[in-house]
């Protein structure tokens, strides 16, 4: 709202021409989404700690060490999805499609997991797994439409960037839409299942944030792009400054959820945080990056399938307990210890996905 109250005044005041600014307005969301979730944090804290009170907030399938954790509230992303979207529409072009996609995906995404946290407060059992998939795909299915049907002059092609191959696209045309679907709804899935130790999940979010908000930034310029020998997506820029607010909203939270937690995300916060990320790969035709930009959640979400999949077909078990996490929490590593090594893990990913932008 700021960029369209404030832009125009230029013509007439040099000093708000900084207001046109990318870099600008990306770093005034970061610190905005930072303040607004320190101010809010406590207060959405105690509304939720009076709120479940009398309710077990520790998921079934953690080890017996979480129960010193009862007591501690849930559903703390609501503290992330405000101080995210506030400072977004704040200081992000509103005419920008691709804004309000990630938007959209924030807003539908958290409304999914804010369902499926209730329904664990009251019952102990959340939505079903098909219910909470089919709504995932039915959100991602109608964002997607927003994104495909645009008119030739936009530039935009359903095509599929090949890491490390400069100049290689593929064209998916329709394909693209169903693949798409699976990078957003395997995404917001993969976050979901990372959060289960103090700040685990949060802390690659920021990094993604900034990966993401380097690549936007790149994808949008068209002298950046054409340099590198990556895909220009007209408009892509202006995601720049949802990342930056990302960044902010999420470093705000993790002064909450740092061990010993004083909130947890739940799926109000994981969902919207993943269905964020997946989105931003799409819209910045980076979605073969995501594997190594969000390479954590990756590893997290494969560790669940090989453990399944081990148990179907041999009745053993190949993790101590999956996710990841929690096989290297029964081995006897801290959790301080757990959570910050698969932050080094996740920096360097990032970095390493960030290089293949130049290697082409």
């Amino acid at each position: 709202m700021l960029y369209h109250f404030l832009v125009p005044l230029a013509k007439d005041h040099i000093v708000f021409n900084v207001f046109r600014y990318l870099t600008f307005r990306s770093l005034m969301a970061l610190i905005s989404a930072l303040i607004i979730s320190l101010v809010i944090g406590p207060w959405i804290i105690r509304h939720l700690r009076e709120m479940q009170r009398e309710a077990d907030t520790i998921r079934e399938d953690t080890p017996d060490s979480h129960r010193l954790k009862k007591g501690t509230p849930t559903m703390g992303g609501l503290v992330i999805v405000g101080a995210l979207l506030l400072s977004t529409l704040l200081w992000a072009n509103l005419t920008n499609r691709y804004v309000w996609v990630v938007v959209l995906a924030v807003m539908g995404f958290g409304l999914i997991g804010m369902w499926d946290d209730l329904r664990k407060l009251r019952t102990r059992k959340g939505l079903s797994a098909r219910t909470k998939f089919g709504l995932q795909l039915a959100l991602a299915f109608a964002l997607l439409q927003i994104v495909f049907w645009q008119p030739e002059s936009s530039g935009w092609k359903p095509e599929l960037p090949i890491p490390f191959l400069k100049g290689w696209l593929l064209d998916l045309g329709w394909w693209w839409i169903p693949f798409a679907m699976l990078v957003i709804v395997g995404a917001s899935n993969a976050v979901n299942l990372t959060d289960g130790l103090d700040g685990l999940a949060i802390g690659p979010v920021i990094m993604a944030g900034g990966a993401f908000g380097i690549i936007a930034y790149l994808t949008g310029n068209f002298r950046a792009a054409d340099y590198l020998k990556i895909l220009n997506v007209r408009g892509a820029g202006e995601l720049t400054v949802f990342c930056g607010a990302l960044i902010g909203a999420a470093i705000g939270f993790l002064w909450f959820n740092c061990h010993p937690a004083q909130v947890f995300m739940g799926d109000v916060g994981s969902l919207a945080l993943g269905g964020a990320i997946g989105t931003l790969a799409v819209l910045t035709k980076s979605e073969l990056l995501l594997p190594l930009v969000g390479g954590l959640y990756v590893v997290e979400a494969i560790s669940v399938i090989i453990q399944v999949a081990g148990y179907k077909l041999t009745g053993r078990r190949v993790f101590r307990r999956a996710p990841l996490h929690h096989h290297y929490e029964l081995a006897g590593w801290a959790e301080p210890k757990i959570v910050v090594r698969f932050w080094i893990v996740s920096f360097a990913l990032a970095l390493l996905a960030l290089s293949t932008l130049k290697l082409r």
